[in-house]
């Protein structure tokens, strides 16, 4: 499915994508709900759930990963952004943090600013 077409669906449909994803990578190696539940050390149920995209905990779902050998699917997934080391001496320290602003549209100032 063209990364285009996902953009456009709901949140639902997104987490029934990723469990018919999920039970197609269990199917292929050849794991029962049950043989990958006990092997990831979930609940039947939670994995049931997972597939049937009816929600998840993130840790439910990094176990199975772990469990069929796919954690370099988070790579494809949340890949790690690609910056010059050049690009990074010239702005210096990053900020650890957005600075929110005030209501005026100023931005707030640190303890030590004022």
């Amino acid at each position: 499915m063209p990364v285009m077409t996902l953009s456009f669906k709901t949140l639902d449909e997104l987490q029934a994508v990723l469990g018919e994803r999920l039970r197609a990578l269990r199917l292929s190696h050849n794991f029962s709900q049950r043989e990958l539940a006990d092997k990831a050390g979930v609940s039947l149920r939670a994995l049931h759930n997972l597939e049937a995209g009816a929600g998840s905990t993130i840790e439910t779902f990094l176990r199975i990963l772990k469990a069929l050998n796919a954690v370099d699917a988070i790579e494809a997934l949340v890949p790690q952004p690609k910056v010059s080391p050049l690009a990074l001496l010239k702005l210096g320290d990053l900020p650890r943090r957005v600075r929110r602003k005030h209501k005026d549209g100023k931005p707030r100032m640190d303890a030590n600013e004022r």
